[in-house]
């Protein structure tokens, strides 16, 4: 049996609802708009989504869109290595809780694994930021 990875779960509230989160998250084309830590783009090649990353292309897989809130996904930044990111959103009173579980990777130092789960809050922080704002947006032209 396999060693269990260390965890550590990082959560953002956010003042949209779980659907809303739910319905731009699920869209791998809205990765670069919040997902730094992925690139500054992705696009789907041959039925396969590439991100393209500061050290090349990586291959990102997705599950099946679904009505629990799932955002779980796959990375691969080298041929052979796929890294599983669990990731959901559920309600938060009148709005919602995006939870990423970072899982350390097999000879992954201290620091790197703390430079992660950073990188990884300041992601979900922009996206957040990002929602709430297209939410007070659509409010103002309403």
């Amino acid at each position: 049996m396999a060693a269990l990875l260390e965890s550590k779960t990082i959560s953002v509230s956010i003042e949209r609802t779980p659907k809303d989160v739910y319905e731009f998250v699920s869209n791998p084309a809205n990765l670069p708009k919040w997902a730094s830590g992925l690139g500054t783009s992705i696009e789907n090649v041959n039925g396969e989504w590439i991100a393209r990353a500061p050290r090349g292309p990586v291959k990102c897989r997705f599950v099946e869109r679904n009505d629990f809130g799932v955002l779980d996904h796959y990375v691969s930044p080298t041929p052979g290595v796929e890294v599983y990111i669990p990731m959901r959103v559920i309600s938060n009173g009148a709005g919602s809780e995006l939870i990423f579980t970072l899982l350390r990777q097999p000879d992954m130092s201290d620091a790197k694994f703390q430079e992660d789960a950073e990188w990884v809050q300041r992601d979900l922080n922009a996206l957040k930021k990002l929602l709430e704002a297209e939410a007070s947006e659509s409010n103002q032209n309403a």
